[in-house]
Parts: C-alpha cells; structure tokens; sequence
C-alpha cells in the first residue's frame, strides 16, 4: 500500500512539473473564452480577390508554442477520441470535468488534439479557445493535482 502511495505523489510531482508552465496562461484563457482568439487580416484594401487569412492573438501563439514542447503532449490523440467515443465538444467538456487522476492520458489526448492538430488545421487553436477547452483542461490538471498535493501558486 505505501508503495502505490509513494507511486502516486511521484506521478502528482511529475504531473505538476508538466502542467505549471501552461497554468500561467489560465487567466488569458478564461477571459477570452467564448472569443476565437485571432481576426482575419484582409489586406489594406478591401480586394475581394485578395487572400485571407488569421491572425493568432500572440498570447495564444506562445501557449501554442510552450504546449507543444511539453511533455503534456500525447501524439496519438486520435485514439483517446475513438476508444472513448469523443464525437463533439460536449463530450469533450463531459469528460474533462469529470476526469481524475486515472483519466490524465484522457486530458492529454484533448489537449493534444488541439495543440498539435492546430499544426495543420490551425482554426483548431481558435476553436479550443471559443469551446472553452484549453481553458477547462488546464483546469481540471490544476484540479487534479491541487486534490493529491497541495494548492499550486502561479505567479
């Protein structure tokens, strides 16, 4: 028993390592919930012909980055929507809510799906701030840890 004990708060240690450099972009996110954290650049003249394109919030691009890099990041994201039957953002918000300790791989996934999927569908980074995900999974990793160690202090 003490061992499985001794296992846990070295995973919570480890866990909390991975998580702090993301949790001091959790202020930025839940104030722009809701928003899609980029505007389209359309040129100085309005020319119908000319090409559009987003212009990401340069708070959202340094998250982006810094996740990226993380250890947080789980590559095979898509199998963590197909074995847990993720179709929509509400089930994504379902599970993050009520994910535990156990469910961590879960929140990577999501996390992942979004961070690095953004790499070639880049509306994605946009879509995860305007559904509130990046947001509700940084949360809920706060969560988690903060129930098996103690309050984290970002500052």
């Amino acid at each position: 028993m003490e061992q499985s004990t001794e296992y846990r708060q070295q995973l919570i240690q480890e866990y909390k390592q991975q998580t702090i450099p993301l949790l001091r972009y959790l202020p930025w996110l839940e104030k722009n919930a809701g928003q899609l954290g980029s505007t389209i650049y359309q040129g100085a003249e309005a020319n119908e012909n000319a090409m559009h394109f987003p212009v990401y919030d340069s708070t959202l691009m340094n998250f982006v980055k810094e996740a990226s890099k993380s250890p947080l990041m789980y590559r095979n994201y898509s199998y963590v929507y197909t074995r847990n039957g993720i179709k929509t953002h509400e089930d994504e918000r379902r599970i993050i809510t009520s994910a535990e300790l156990r469910d961590w791989e879960m929140l990577r996934g999501i996390l992942s799906k979004y961070v690095l999927g953004g790499r070639t569908k880049a509306y994605l980074w946009s879509e995860a701030v305007q559904e509130n995900i990046f947001c509700l999974v940084l949360k809920q990793m706060q969560k988690i840890i903060e129930f098996w160690d103690k309050p984290i202090d970002v500052r």
